[in-house]
């Protein structure tokens, strides 16, 4: 007979002892987020020296931010870009999500998030080869710590609790932060990846930006819970709701976040509320699944504009520095005009490189195959 026939619990009727008391690990009270978006612009917080330069920093690279969309809008009216995901109206949560990092750190950005990669140092160019067509990234995510554009929906999610969670185990002071938009949360990969950042507690910081829809999908039809950031609660971390569209709001937020992280205390996950002005891509006709009104009424709440009218009510901007930020965003947009109207020279053997760390008999095959088709066509002309 064994042990547990021979000592039957109490609290059941078999033979089976009942399991120990379930308890939680935490009060959630502390991980739920505020019911309103975190604000900063209209208050009356003081600005001490520091942060005034920030501010002025943030302004700075909105502008140039609200530059380099139009010019890569434009860009792809012209041929040169095969698609363009636009992140006009969006800019406060690349630029501060850019900023709120450290060198060291490394940024996992999705397929709209060329401006959080621009803003953290990325050429330009470099930013948009893979939507242009001419390479699979464009840049060495070794070099400049920046993941390459995720186009799957949140498979950049786990890459950056994996590599977080690694250099936690090297000993290494890194803070991984991963961008995704709203329509990303619902795919398993953003589940899995909330999952296992808060069990094994690595350092990431998970940034939703909740621009209104996933392509033509409104949130309301995508989940029915409070906000994104409520969800937190279930993982066990940390949720907090911010003003994606105010940008002295969202750099602190996510500072935090990074902070926290840095020093041990695990990821969060915020939610910034913002909008996409623009289409899902140059691809898409928004006007079949939104009214203009909303647009409008959206862009009375832009980033750029909201920033801009704080410095100077403040009297931390003048025109002549709004026309510096001005003259460094068109020097910019000139620039990358310059350079994308360039023809490419490519090589179509790269199509086969870098894919893995070696090739395998597949993209041997494949590259003979190509190979022999340029060797016809040329023998043809």
């Amino acid at each position: 007979m064994s042990v547990l026939e021979q000592t039957p619990d109490r609290e059941t009727t078999g033979t089976r002892p009942a399991p120990p008391p379930w308890q939680p690990r935490t009060d959630p009270g502390p991980l739920l987020p505020d019911p309103e978006p975190y604000r900063l612009l209209g208050s009356r917080t003081r600005l001490d020296p520091a942060a005034k330069e920030l501010w002025l920093e943030l302004y700075r690279r909105l502008v140039l931010g609200r530059r380099y969309n139009q010019q890569a809008t434009a860009l792809t009216k012209q041929g040169r870009l095969a698609v363009y995901p636009s992140s006009t109206g969006q800019e406060a949560c690349q630029v501060a999500a850019a900023m709120a990092l450290e060198e060291r750190d490394w940024l996992f950005p999705s397929y709209r998030d060329t401006l959080a990669a621009v803003s953290r140092g990325l050429d330009p160019v470099q930013a948009l080869t893979l939507l242009r067509g001419d390479w699979h990234t464009g840049y060495d995510p070794r070099e400049h710590r920046i993941a390459p554009l995720s186009t799957p929906l949140a498979t950049q999610l786990p890459h950056a609790v994996g590599l977080a969670h690694a250099a936690r185990l090297l000993g290494d002071d890194v803070v991984a932060m991963a961008l995704v938009g709203d329509g990303g949360t619902s795919e398993g990969d953003f589940h899995e990846a909330l999952n296992f950042a808060a069990v094994q507690q690595a350092p990431v910081v998970f940034l939703v930006q909740n621009n209104g829809f996933a392509i033509s999908v409104p949130l309301a039809k995508q989940t029915a819970a409070p906000s994104i950031a409520h969800k937190a609660v279930g993982y066990g971390m940390p949720g907090r709701l911010v003003d994606g569209n105010d940008a002295p709001a969202v750099h602190q937020v996510l500072s935090e976040a990074v902070h926290r992280a840095r020093n041990g205390g695990g990821p969060t996950l915020v939610e910034a509320i913002t909008y996409r002005i623009d289409a899902h891509t140059n691809a898409d006709d928004a006007t079949r699944y939104r009214p203009g009104e909303e647009v409008e009424a959206w862009r009375a709440h832009d980033p750029v504009v909201l920033l801009e009218r704080e410095l100077r009510q403040r009297r931390q901007l003048t025109d002549r520095g709004a026309r510096q930020a001005a003259d460094a965003a068109e020097e910019m947009a000139a620039g990358l005009r310059a350079r994308m109207n360039a023809d490419p020279q490519l090589a179509p053997d790269d199509l086969f490189a870098h894919v893995y760390a070696g090739p395998t008999p597949q993209l041997r095959e494949q590259a003979a195959l190509l190979r022999a088709e340029l060797t016809a066509e040329e023998d043809a002309v």
